[in-house]
């Protein structure tokens, strides 16, 4: 039976980069977590008009990013499970799995704006010990409207101060396909990976 503080860090990870690897890092000392699990999302309902990766390259350039690291652990419990994914349902398996841990459910500005418009939004905020929010410098959020309709919300936030790393997996992605280096942008193993199954119409070798 495992125990402590496990951090949920959901995403495609399309692909998976430094800017992840920086920020999980951070995640984990700033909010003191135990484990840190990469939950692999195979289809976000908000990205269904936008072409993604096959799951198995997905899967293995995660496990290539963080295996390294014993604090990191990828997850395949809404790869496990027939869709929609939303959010309660896995942090209730998570949580079945892991009967005594405190679960800490990760989410960026943008998410926490939009919470009420989630699946159950009130009983996320219930299922979670924490709800760890990734701030970017400059980033404000106004809590006072989601006070008035999430007023359990505020007692369970804990913010975690994010670099600011101009990275994303869509600009690697582009870059990729015009040629333009993506060396730097990435572990070494993900990037041979990358090269190798030639994704992302890659085309520079450097």
């Amino acid at each position: 039976m495992k125990k402590g503080r496990i951090g949920i860090f959901g995403g495609t990870f399309d692909p998976p980069h430094l800017g992840h690897l920086i920020l999980a890092c951070e995640i984990r000392a700033q909010l003191k977590l135990d484990r840190l699990l990469w939950v692999l999302t195979p289809t976000p309902p908000h990205k269904l008009n936008r072409k993604i990766t096959a799951l198995e390259n997905r899967l293995e350039m995660v496990h290539l990013a963080i295996d390294d690291n014993p604090f990191f652990e990828l997850s395949k419990v809404e790869i496990e499970r027939e869709g929609p994914h939303y959010t309660i349902d896995t942090l209730h398996t998570i949580q079945k799995e892991n009967p005594s841990a405190n679960l800490v459910y990760l989410m960026g500005g943008d998410s926490l704006r939009n919470l009420p418009s989630w699946h159950r939004p009130e009983d996320i905020i219930f299922a979670c010990h924490e709800i760890g929010v990734m701030r970017r410098p400059g980033d404000l959020i106004d809590l006072s409207k989601l006070d008035q309709v999430l007023p359990s919300l505020r007692a369970k936030l804990r913010y975690v101060d994010a670099p600011l790393l101009e990275i994303a997996s869509r600009e690697i992605r582009r870059r990729a396909a015009a040629g333009l280096p993506i060396r730097y942008y990435l572990p070494d193993a993900v990037y041979h990976y990358i090269q190798e199954n030639k994704l992302y119409d890659f085309r520079q070798p450097i």
